[in-house]
């Protein structure tokens, strides 16, 4: 599995804690070990650019999801076909103050955020309720069973 992780936001980041969340989440969702990811963190600036341009909203975001191959979770007996999954963009300096206001650490949010970057590239939306409780158990079970995996590091 290729998961590429670039800093440009200027802020200190945990950046193997994210590639182990990567791994972990791509991993449990069965994602073909030649799959390629690409994760981006940004400043405020050049996340406000690339939301205004995708999303058509103004202000920063905490994360925006570019799927490429448009590939979707695979199963125990069938897991995805390599290829380009897509690209994550992460904004930490956003990230920090919803880490305020949730009461948990940066790092945590971004591995909450990454997470939820992952599932938006392989298909998972939350606009409509059913959608969001199946999205958000799935990233609930990614985080979980990625924390206690770190727990036994």
């Amino acid at each position: 599995m290729s998961i590429e992780i670039n800093n440009e936001s200027g802020v200190e980041v945990d950046e193997g804690a994210l590639l182990r969340l990567a791994t972990f989440a791509l991993d449990h969702l069965r994602v073909h070990p030649g799959a390629d990811l690409a994760i981006l963190l940004v400043d405020e600036a050049a996340m406000e650019q690339l939301h205004v341009q995708w999303m058509d909203e103004p202000g920063p975001t905490d994360v925006l999801s570019f799927p490429m191959d448009e590939l979707r979770p695979g199963t125990d007996e069938d897991i995805t076909p390599p290829g380009l999954l897509g690209d994550i963009v992460l904004c930490p300096p956003v990230a920090i103050a919803q880490a305020k206001e949730a009461g948990h650490s940066m790092i945590e949010e971004l591995e909450l955020l990454t997470a939820h970057g992952i599932l938006h590239l392989l298909g998972f939306d939350h606009a409509e309720p059913d959608d969001e409780r199946e999205m958000f158990g799935i990233q609930r079970d990614i985080l979980v069973g990625f924390t206690l995996a770190e727990r036994k590091r």
